[in-house]
């Protein structure tokens, strides 16, 4: 039987690997912040990367940047006893990041697909999200029985590691500006006396309507809840590594260099805060919890 192992079990790692570790396969599992705590049930729980390296045929990551991915590959590829031949990295890291990761697991022979997701901690959870992967395409068909465990939209972006992950930076470059106009759009129609609702029910038969005022604004910020699963801090990273990519790529940034300053100054009011709460931080003044 194959064996999976799981690297990170944050906000997004731990609902997929408990959807993994319900669809029935092996699994082993590691979090340096804490493993027992975070592992879903009935599944082992290793003590190091080294040990999962042991333990498992294909190992995925989901980890908080680069460095971690980097960290996390050396340690897979140095693993006495080594029985681990392929890598998946679900992290959002940039471009040369996982051009990086993906030479640092040809040099230790080992297999790696770039396979960034999106559809934030909800989507995790209710097994929704976007899988974005690039990398060998027999690989990812391989992997499709364990994908569709976790995710209900599976593409296979191209055959270059990086090319994930300029997909997901696109996407949440898009996510970030449709959350950050929607919030300064709906605050100056507060302004004028317009209630958040009302604003809300227009825009969504009309052509303002995007991914915030479907989602977000109806579900997480008229509610009071701001819980989209998705820290502000982690916009931001996002942005910013679109924004650095975007001017390596030589291709139009005006947009991008005004969005990435906006999450710079919202993340550092509370980088952990739900990235929805950028309503708040832009002057929205809701009355709700």
């Amino acid at each position: 039987m194959t064996v999976y192992g799981f690297l990170g079990l944050g906000q997004m790692g731990g609902p997929m690997a408990a959807r993994l570790a319900a669809s029935g396969v092996a699994l082993a599992v590691y979090d340096k912040a804490g493993t027992q705590a975070r592992a879903p049930s009935g599944v082992r729980h290793g003590a190091s990367e080294a040990e999962i390296a042991a333990l498992a045929d294909t190992v995925f990551l989901s980890l908080p940047d680069g460095a971690a991915v980097l960290g996390a590959i050396g340690a897979l590829a140095d693993a006495p006893g080594r029985r681990a031949r392929t890598v998946v990295d679900l992290s959002t890291i940039g471009i040369s990041a996982s051009e990086e990761a993906a030479g640092a697991c040809a040099a230790a022979d080992l297999a790696f697909l770039d396979a960034p997701v999106s559809g934030g901690a909800a989507g995790a959870r209710r097994g929704t999200l976007a899988v974005m992967a690039a990398g060998d395409a027999e690989l990812f068909e391989s992997l499709r029985p364990a994908f569709l465990a976790m995710a209900k939209n599976l593409f296979h972006v191209g055959t270059r590691p990086g090319q994930g992950q300029a997909m997901k930076l696109l996407n949440n470059f898009l996510s970030g500006t449709a959350m950050a106009a929607t919030s300064e759009a709906v605050i100056f129609g507060e302004a004028n006396g317009l209630e958040m609702k009302t604003m809300l029910d227009v825009l969504n038969v009309s052509t303002g309507q995007n991914t915030a005022t479907a989602d977000k604004f109806p579900n997480r910020v008229l509610t009071g809840s701001f819980d989209a699963g998705f820290a502000a801090g982690l916009m931001h990273k996002d942005v910013r590594l679109y924004a650095e990519n975007v001017r390596q790529a030589g291709t139009a940034s005006e947009v991008s260099t005004l969005i990435e300053a906006i999450w710079r100054r919202v993340q550092t009011g509370g980088a952990g805060a739900d990235f929805t709460r950028i309503y708040h931080a832009l002057g929205g003044k809701s009355h709700r919890r």
